[in-house]
């Protein structure tokens, strides 16, 4: 065993800090010696993607600079649902081709790579043009993104599945969110100093530029993972076989509850943009503003993750109850509070702090979920759940996305009012599920 074999395995003994650290559960035999490698190789090229992913957010970074550079409002209105649904939506058909895949890993990498060009032309695009046709260029790119994420996201959670044993998933991810939330604390408080300053185009788009590289350096990280030959079905028409796998939600009563918890407990990631425009509203559009929101997303991830992360292992149900709980809470509070103390939205405490909270139950929402639809299948049915319940979910959030619309007629706490209580019932529908883990 070479030394760097050997200071592998000690951190990943270190990480998984059971008496059966070493243990291979729902993996293949012959996988089991390459599991420290490949754990630290699937750690930081996801902790790079959820860093890239922060600093091209559409909810912030991308809104901002589609803002500044004055794209049409009509066209920044759909970067969300764009960006959410269009990497959701096809994967129902994506998984088909996937499926005849005996190494998965290259879909992933492709979809990094793809990421990593469309983020960087989009960077480019905000040096090089401005108002409609800089605005119909970047969401043009940003569906070349969001096709690339579904690519990503189908092909991450089968190899995950094929490399990774079944109790070691969750502290995976709840590593991966923590060191990536320190990273995004440290590029927040940069963001903070240098808006303080007069910030240019060429400041938003280096953030840009920073982003895509973090997408191509994961790809090449990936490529090195070591992926065994897993199981393919057989050829047949792409769209006929991938809508007959439909036939999940009908069969299985445990994946349809879920299906049906999920999307209540979209509360937690439709409810975000609304204390940023709340706090646009009350404080003013300071640039600074960005930063502390950033900031606060990082600092919920380095606290929160890990924590979530060990308890999804045991009971991911549980996770998902819990942080839709928090959520619905912290939104009918904040509406309280500034229902009943209205000077208090002044307070330019008190959006950055709600933000916070928010993180901390939206990633135990993203955690819990993640971890139950692994640990729900096995084998090559993992990658027909994943990708019939991220098409299903597309779909409801292409539908609910019209929300934003009620800003017009209905208060912005109200609209974070309704969410919190359709929160509640996600919470509720998570606490029912069974526990798949044990």
């Amino acid at each position: 065993m070479t030394r760097k074999t050997n200071l592998l395995n000690q951190a990943y003994d270190l990480l998984n800090d059971e008496e059966d650290a070493r243990v291979c559960k729902d993996i293949r035999d012959s996988a089991c010696r390459y599991t420290p490698a490949n754990y630290f190789l699937i750690l930081i090229s996801n902790m790079l993607t959820k860093l890239g992913d922060t600093l091209s957010n559409p909810k912030t970074v991308l809104t901002w600079v589609m803002s500044y550079v004055q794209a049409p409002v009509a066209l920044i209105s759909f970067i969300v649902p764009i960006r959410e649904s269009g990497s959701m939506l096809p994967q129902i058909i994506i998984a088909h081709y996937i499926r005849k895949r005996e190494i998965r890993k290259w879909v992933w990498v492709i979809g990094s790579t793809l990421q990593f060009l469309s983020i960087g032309s989009i960077g480019l695009v905000a040096l090089s043009f401005t108002g409609f046709i800089a605005g119909w260029l970047m969401v043009g790119l940003l569906v070349v993104f969001s096709l690339s994420r579904g690519l990503c996201s189908v092909a991450s959670k089968d190899v995950l599945g094929k490399t990774i044993p079944k109790t070691r998933r969750g502290k995976l991810k709840g590593y991966t969110v923590s060191v990536s939330g320190a990273l995004v604390l440290a590029a927040g408080l940069y963001m903070v100093v240098r808006t303080q300053q007069d910030a240019g185009i060429g400041f938003y788009s280096g953030i840009l530029f920073v982003a895509a590289v973090t997408w191509l350096i994961a790809a090449i990280l990936f490529a090195n993972v070591k992926e065994f030959p897993g199981e393919t079905d057989g050829g047949g028409n792409g769209w006929k076989e991938a809508f007959a796998k439909m036939h999940i939600v009908r069969t299985d009563q445990t994946f349809r509850r879920f299906i049906i918890a999920r999307s209540l407990l979209l509360s937690s990631a439709l409810t975000a943009p609304f204390y940023v425009l709340l706090a646009q509203r009350n404080l003013g559009d300071q640039a600074y503003l960005l930063g502390l929101f950033i900031i606060a997303r990082g600092v919920a991830s380095i606290i929160s993750a890990p924590v979530w992360g060990r308890w999804a292992d045991r009971a991911s149900h549980r996770v998902m109850a819990t942080g839709g709980l928090l959520t619905a809470l912290l939104g009918i509070a904040v509406w309280g509070v500034l229902f009943a103390k209205p000077d208090l939205k002044d307070a330019s405490w008190l959006y950055p702090a709600a933000f916070f909270v928010l993180g901390i139950a939206h990633n135990g929402v993203r955690l819990g979920r993640k971890t139950y639809v692994l640990d729900i299948a096995g084998g090559n049915k993992r990658t027909d759940y994943v990708s019939v319940s991220n098409t299903l979910i597309g779909a409801i959030l292409l539908l609910t996305g019209g929300i934003s619309a009620l800003a017009s007629t209905i208060s912005v706490t109200g609209i974070i009012l309704v969410l919190s209580v359709i929160g509640l019932g996600g919470a509720l529908a998570s606490f029912r599920l069974p526990n798949v883990e044990q």
